[in-house]
């Protein structure tokens, strides 16, 4: 499997930040949205 360039993430490192467009029109930020909880973030970009 191919990887995007750059470094993959290490415990206690910062998340990157992304902004995502929701269905319903809202916007998120990450890590805004995320900051203060334990989080899992999953990823599933389907079956292509």
């Amino acid at each position: 499997m191919a990887q995007a360039e750059g470094r993959k993430l290490d415990s206690g490192d910062l998340f990157p930040r992304m902004e995502f467009r929701l269905t319903d029109g809202r916007s998120i930020s990450i890590p805004d949205i995320l900051r203060g909880c334990w989080t899992v973030l999953l990823i599933y970009r389907g079956a292509w």
